[in-house]
């Protein structure tokens, strides 16, 4: 049964966009509760603009983890379900189930929904992580909408 039709145009679409990229200047004595800023010594020898992956180590409940990805496109925290079981935290899982879009349109099904102390930098926050059972390139996936 054929519920729906769409269109295929017959010729090539093409849409051009014009875009440019600005730079706001802030002073480096001002920086915004929350936020994580580096100082000069510390970006020295970096090509500027840099725009490689962001990838930290953080304590999540009082355990060091490494390879946590910084996606500043996410609008969801991600933990695998085997940095949970390593933290011992598997009975604090909240049984949920939510379908997780990739940016080539992957689907994920999570396990559940665990909310970890996050200590980054000293502050240490709660935050609620998606738990998903699978192979992940990284321990965790901190989103930044």
């Amino acid at each position: 049964m054929i519920i729906g039709r769409v269109e295929i145009p017959q010729r090539p679409v093409m849409k051009r966009t014009k875009f440019s990229i600005t730079r706001e200047n802030r002073s480096r004595d001002y920086v915004p509760d929350g936020f994580i800023s580096f100082s000069d010594e510390e970006v020295e020898g970096i090509t500027q603009p840099y725009n490689d992956a962001l990838v930290i180590s953080v304590l999540i409940n009082k355990t060091h983890v490494k390879r946590i990805l910084i996606d500043p496109g996410s609008l969801a925290n991600i933990i695998g379900w085997k940095v949970v079981e390593q933290l011992g935290m598997l009975d604090q899982i909240i049984p949920t189930t939510w379908v997780l879009n990739g940016f080539n349109m992957a689907c994920k099904t999570t396990k559940g929904e665990i909310t970890l102390p996050v200590n980054a930098a000293g502050v240490v926050q709660h935050a609620k992580f998606y738990v998903i059972d699978g192979d992940m390139k990284c321990n965790a996936l901190f989103g930044r909408p």
